[in-house]
């Protein structure tokens, strides 16, 4: 990984109002991916406003690549239903974090991306300073079902030794 630029960290938050895919509810869980890399959270049982909190770490070589959330059902004796997916692009969040910011209030807000046709922004999405940090919340809409949103904050790590950004 000689180009990578650093680490994203995806805090997946929770999901809000996802479909039913079990006569009731669902054990939903989510996949990330970009690029080859590939990261799951744990499952959640028979909730349709699962609380993940999970933290996955996505090695970030090339910002330009969009980021692909699929939320699946786990069934143990069939292959798992699928239960919407969405995508983010993550430029803006690397722009802010490329303008070294320093000493701004917490919760400054550093950027704002409104939800478009083009993403799958369910609310405006903003990109904060917060505990020394430039951290972006995002709630995304999922698309191809018939309800759900997902909660999630990015997060950037330098890694010594890299290219960083």
């Amino acid at each position: 990984m000689e180009n990578l630029l650093g680490l994203l960290r995806i805090r997946v938050h929770r999901g809000v109002n996802l479909a039913v895919r079990d006569v009731v509810s669902s054990d939903p869980y989510v996949v990330v991916k970009m690029g080859k890399q590939k990261l799951k959270t744990r499952v959640v049982k028979q909730d349709l406003n699962p609380e993940w909190n999970d933290e996955l770490t996505l090695s970030i070589s090339d910002p330009r690549l969009p980021v692909h959330l699929h939320v699946y059902d786990k069934d143990r004796f069939s292959f798992d239903d699928k239960m919407g997916e969405a995508e983010f692009d993550i430029n803006p969040f690397i722009e802010a974090v490329k303008m070294r910011l320093k000493d701004l209030p917490d919760g400054t807000i550093v950027t704002r991306i409104p939800p478009n046709r083009q993403n799958c922004l369910a609310e405006e999405s903003h990109i904060l300073w917060k505990e020394g940090k430039v951290v972006q919340n995002m709630v995304l809409r999922l698309r191809n079902v018939e309800s759900g949103e997902v909660e999630l904050q990015l997060q950037w790590i330098d890694i010594p030794g890299s290219r960083g950004l």
